[in-house]
Parts: C-alpha cells; sequence; structure tokens
C-alpha cells in the first residue's frame, strides 16, 4: 500500500450529473458560477455539462455557453457528457476538448436512456473514436455496471464482455465503472474493479462513479481505491439521482470524499472548508436533492456565509 501514489483526483459532476436531474431552470450564469467557486476551492477537473437532447434534459440546453464559459478558467480540464457521436460532434463544434462517453451494460436502461442497445452504443462509441481530434480526451462511462435499476445485480462477466469490445477501439480512454442505482458493496466494486484492470493493463486510466443511495458511496469509493482506482467521480451536496434509474438518491458528496481522503492521508488538492462552504449554497437551489454527512457534520459555521 505504501508504495501506491498518495493523491486521488475528484471529479466534480454536480454541474452535469447533479443539475440534470433538478426540475426548475437553473440560470446559466448561476451554473458558470458554481463552476468558478468550485475551481477556486481547488477542483481542477468538472463535468461540466452534456450535450443531449434539449427536449429529454431541458436543463442542460444551454451547454454549449457553459462551455464557453468553462474552458476559459486556467488549469481547469472540463469534461462533457456526450451519449452518441451526433452529440459528441455538437460538443467537438463548442469547443469541448474532453469528451465523456455513456453506455449501459443492461440491455434495458440503455434502450431507456439512448434508444439503442449496449451493441448498437459501441458501435456508435467506436465513431465517437474515430472522430476525435489529436488534442482532445476521452472518458468511457459504462453505466450499470454493477446493477440495474430494472433487472437488479449485473453480473461481472456480462460487464467484462461489454469491455472487451469498447477496449477494442481504443485503449487511449479512462475508463469509469459506475454504480448507477448506489446498491453496490465494496467487495463487488473491489472485485470487479481488480479483475478489469488485470485482464485490460493497457488502459490508460480507470475511474469510479458512485451513488449514495444506500450510504455506501465512501465505502465503495474506498474499495476501489484499494483496487488502484484513483480518479472518482463526486458531486458538491450529493447532488443527483439519474432521472433513469427509479430510486437512485444522489451521488457520493464530494466534501465526502474530500474528507476521507485527507483524513487517510491521501491528498486531493481540494479546501475542504472552501468546499462546504460551496455546498451549502448549492443546498438553495430549488428542487435539489442533497446527500451527504460531511457537510452537516462540519459546515454549520461555513453555512453563515454565502458564496454563489
Amino acid at each position: 500500500m505504501s508504495s501506491r501514489p498518495q493523491s486521488v483526483q475528484i471529479v466534480e459532476v454536480g454541474p452535469r450529473d447533479g443539475f440534470q436531474s433538478i426540475g426548475p431552470l437553473i440560470p446559466t450564469d448561476r451554473k458558470i458560477a458554481i463552476i468558478e467557486v468550485l475551481h477556486a476551492a481547488g477542483v481542477t477537473r468538472v463535468e461540466a455539462t452534456s450535450f443531449v437532447s434539449p427536449k429529454a434534459l431541458p436543463q442542460l440546453a444551454d451547454a454549449a455557453e457553459i462551455v464557453a464559459a468553462v474552458e476559459m478558467l486556467p488549469g481547469l480540464d472540463a469534461q462533457v457528457l456526450v451519449p452518441t457521436v451526433r452529440h459528441a460532434e455538437r460538443a467537438l463544434a463548442a469547443g469541448s476538448r474532453h469528451l465523456s462517453a455513456v453506455l449501459s451494460v443492461s440491455e434495458r436502461h440503455n434502450m431507456g436512456n439512448v434508444r439503442r442497445t449496449p451493441m448498437e452504443s459501441a458501435a456508435d462509441y467506436a465513431q465517437m473514436v474515430a472522430l476525435m481530434p489529436q488534442d482532445c480526451k476521452m472518458r468511457l462511462n459504462l453505466a450499470t455496471a454493477f446493477d440495474c435499476p430494472h433487472e437488479g445485480r449485473v453480473e461481472s462477466k456480462n460487464t467484462l464482455a461489454l469491455l472487451e469490445i469498447l477496449v477494442g477501439a481504443t485503449t487511449e480512454v479512462e475508463i469509469a465503472l459506475c454504480d448507477t442505482t448506489g446498491r453496490a458493496d465494496p467487495v463487488q466494486v473491489g472485485n470487479l474493479f481488480s479483475t478489469a484492470m488485470d485482464r485490460f493493463p493497457g488502459v490508460s486510466g480507470w475511474a469510479f462513479h458512485g451513488h449514495d443511495t444506500y450510504g455506501l458511496g465512501a465505502a465503495n469509493a474506498l474499495a476501489a481505491w484499494n483496487a488502484g482506482v484513483r480518479v472518482f467521480d463526486a458531486a458538491v451536496a450529493g447532488l443527483g439521482g439519474c432521472p433513469f434509474a427509479p430510486g437512485a438518491t444522489g451521488n457520493v458528496a464530494s466534501e465526502d470524499l474530500v474528507w476521507m481522503f485527507e483524513n487517510m492521508g491521501v491528498g486531493t488538492g481540494i479546501d475542504l472548508d472552501a468546499l462546504v462552504k460551496v455546498a451549502c449554497d448549492v443546498c438553495d437551489l430549488p428542487g435539489a436533492q442533497i446527500g451527504g454527512r460531511v457537510r452537516d457534520a462540519i459546515g454549520s459555521r461555513a453555512c453563515l456565509t454565502k458564496v454563489v
């Protein structure tokens, strides 16, 4: 354990995964302001928005405006979620330089999300890889890698079989295994990452995306860390709740992961007090579904001063 790097990267996904499930439209300038204060708190990577159908997710209809603003923040790596090659083309045209593709292991979930089978989405992903400019990066999110809201626990062999096809498109990618429902457990998470990382050693990097439905978000992140993962998705104030995963609550809270890792002696580069202040302000967003524990445990004094 001591030979492993003692730092992790937190990918702040609140501005995408958190905002997308909020009904009342958040003004674009408020979204940008939140990303700016997160950046000021030490967040160096954010999933800023998603290029999707405005009819399906009207909250994210301002994606191009968000990209134009956040690409100006120095040192910020702003990835954007793109479910199909058509939306990837829109994102690149808007100036995005870090795409975040997504497809599901579960056929039923993938059909509900993008109206395609996983194999059809895998073919679409291969097209996406082919059109990527040299100066752009790719992240691949494999949703329902552990559990499906409709079909229950996903067998690891199914996730690994789909990975076999996806890795064939490119190994120059960061792959995030996603606990879409929050029903995964630490043993399942640790085992799947260990197996996948051993089987596909050429992959550039691995990440974990977890939800906190059953209070295991941080525990599952720790299991992934013990397996060798060093990149973790999280949302400020535990925002979230997948609109295509009924019953799933928010993402694991960014402040919870920062508190856990920093107390373990694992650096995140994020100022916890500043992050808690942002989390307190985010809680005031109308319609926000929030979660997490650290904000309430240490945040009462921070909540007295709003930052956005």
